[in-house]
C-alpha cells in the first residue's frame, strides 16, 4: 500500500500490517516476548553488529511495536517512529538528542506542567536554559533566538490556554538559525495538524490521548522528518535510558488508532455544541478554541489545523472557590485530569496539571484560578450540555441563598 496516494482514515486501519505476515491474522497479532531466538550464532553476531535487520531484544524492537511506529510515520507524514512508555519519555528523549550542556531552548509558553518541570531540571543540572514565549510572529520568535538556542519547542493549542504558535513562522526563523524544532501535536493529533509538513523536525504526541482514545494506556509517540535521525535516537537515548513502550501497549494503541478518524469528528462536533452553548451562559467570561471567531489567533490556526480539535478551556466568574464548587455540581462530566477519553473531562491547570509550576509563571501563562480545561468526549452533545446547565443553576441557586442556610 503506498501511503502517499491512500486517505488517512485507511492508513489508521492497515499501515504498518500484512496479515500473510503474521499467520494471516487480520488483527495484528501482540507479540508479547522479550527476546527472540537466533537461529545461528552468526546470525545473532550480525543483527548486533547492524550488519542484518532482524529483531534481537524488545527494548529495540519488537514487532507489534514496529507497526505502531510505521502507522503513525504515514499518519504524520513522516520517515520514521518511536514509541515509549509516556509522552514525557518521548519528550525527555528528544530534547536530551537536539541539546548539549549550555545550550538554550525556545519554548511556547503555558506548556504542559511536566514539560515546564523536565525544562527546570535540565537547566539545575545541565544549564540548559530556556525561555518561554509568544510564538504569534517570525519577528517575536526571532527576537527570543540566542547564540546558545539550539531546540525551538512548540506546543499547539499550548495547554490549557489555548494559544496558537504560528509553525511556518517558527520553522522559518529555526531555517535561518540551524535550530531544531519540535513539536508536541498531542492536543491536535495527525487527524487535525501535520507540523513535519509544514517543515518540524520532529513531531511528538502524548499517546495515552487521542491516539489511544480510551483511557486505558500510558505512552509516547515521536516521529521525525530524518530517517537517521529517528535510527541514531533509537540506538542511542531510548536503547539506553530504556524508556520504551510495552508490546501490549502498543496493541491496544494500534487498536485505538482504528477509530481515530471516527472519534475525531465527534470529539469536534461536540466541543463545537457545547461552547456554542457557554458562550450564552452568563457566569462564563471567556471561552477558548482555536477555530472560534473571537480567538485572537483563529487566523492561524485555520491555516495550519484542519479543525478545532476537542479541547477547550473556559474562564468562570469568581476564582478558586467558584471553579472547585462547578466541578463538584457536575455528574455526567468527570473530574479528571487528561484527555482525548470517550468520557468528557473537566479540569482546573491551577491546582491540578499545573500546580507544580511557580504562581508568577502561572499568572505569566494566562492561567487563573477560575480556568477550567474542558475534554470532550464522545457522548450525546445534548446531554453534556444539560449536565453544564445544571452545575451553573446550582451554583445560582447556592449564590441566591441568604447566609447561613
Amino acid at each position: 500500500m503506498d501511503s502517499k496516494h491512500v486517505h488517512r482514515d485507511t492508513l489508521m486501519i492497515h499501515t504498518g500490517h500484512d496479515p500473510h505476515e503474521h499467520h494471516d491474522s487480520l488483527a495484528m497479532p501482540l507479540y508479547q516476548t522479550s527476546t527472540y531466538v537466533f537461529p545461528d550464532a552468526a546470525t545473532g553476531a550480525a543483527r548486533f553488529a547492524g550488519e542484518q535487520e532482524g529483531n534481537i531484544y524488545s527494548r529495540l524492537t519488537n514487532p507489534t511495536v514496529r507497526a505502531l511506529e510505521e502507522r503513525i510515520t504515514a499518519l504524520e507524514k513522516g520517515e520514521g517512529a518511536l514509541a515509549f512508555g509516556s509522552g514525557m519519555a518521548a519528550v525527555s528523549a528528544v530534547l536530551t538528542y537536539a541539546t548539549r550542556a549550555g545550550d538554550h531552548i525556545l519554548a511556547t509558553r503555558g506548556i504542559y506542567g511536566c514539560t515546564f518541570g523536565l525544562l527546570a531540571i535540565m537547566n539545575d543540572k545541565y544549564n540548559i536554559t530556556h525561555d518561554l514565549i509568544r510564538m504569534w510572529t517570525e519577528e517575536e520568535i526571532e527576537a527570543a533566538v540566542k547564540p546558545e538556542t539550539k531546540v525551538i519547542y512548540i506546543e499547539t493549542p499550548v495547554n490549557p490556554t489555548m494559544e496558537i504558535a504560528d509553525l511556518q513562522a517558527a520553522v522559518n526563523v529555526a531555517r535561518r538559525h540551524g535550530l531544531t524544532v519540535i513539536v508536541d501535536n498531542t492536543f491536535s493529533s495527525p487527524y487535525i495538524q501535520n507540523p513535519l509538513e509544514l517543515g518540524a523536525d520532529f513531531v511528538l504526541h502524548s499517546a495515552t490521548k487521542y491516539i489511544n482514545g480510551h483511557g486505558d494506556v500510558i505512552a509516547g509517540l515521536l516521529i521525525g522528518a530524518d530517517a537517521e535521525k529517528i535510527t541514531e535516537l533509537r540506538m542511542t537515548v531510548q536503547k539506553d535510558y530504556g524508556g520504551i513502550i510495552s508490546p501490549f501497549d502498543a496493541w491496544l494503541l494500534l487498536r485505538g488508532l482504528k477509530t481515530l478518524a471516527v472519534r475525531m469528528e465527534r470529539h469536534t462536533a461536540n466541543a463545537g455544541r457545547v461552547i456554542e452553548y457557554l458562550k450564552s451562559e452568563p457566569m462564563v467570561r471567556e471561552v477558548h478554541y482555536p477555530y472560534d471567531a473571537d480567538h485572537p489567533q483563529a487566523p492561524i490556526a485555520r491555516r495550519q489545523m484542519s479543525a478545532g480539535g476537542g479541547i477547550f478551556s473556559f474562564t468562570i466568574d469568581g476564582g478558586l472557590r467558584e471553579a472547585q464548587e462547578f466541578m463538584d455540581s457536575l455528574s455526567l462530566i468527570k473530574i479528571a485530569v487528561s484527555l482525548g477519553d470517550a468520557e468528557s473531562l473537566i479540569q482546573h491547570p491551577w491546582t491540578m496539571t499545573h500546580s507544580g509550576v511557580p504562581e508568577e509563571d502561572r499568572a505569566a501563562m494566562g492561567i487563573s484560578d477560575g480556568l477550567l480545561r474542558f475534554s470532550a468526549g464522545l457522548e450525546h452533545p445534548d446531554d453534556l450540555i444539560a449536565d453544564l446547565q445544571a452545575a451553573f443553576a446550582s451554583m445560582k441557586k447556592h449564590a441566591a441563598a441568604p447566609a447561613g442556610e
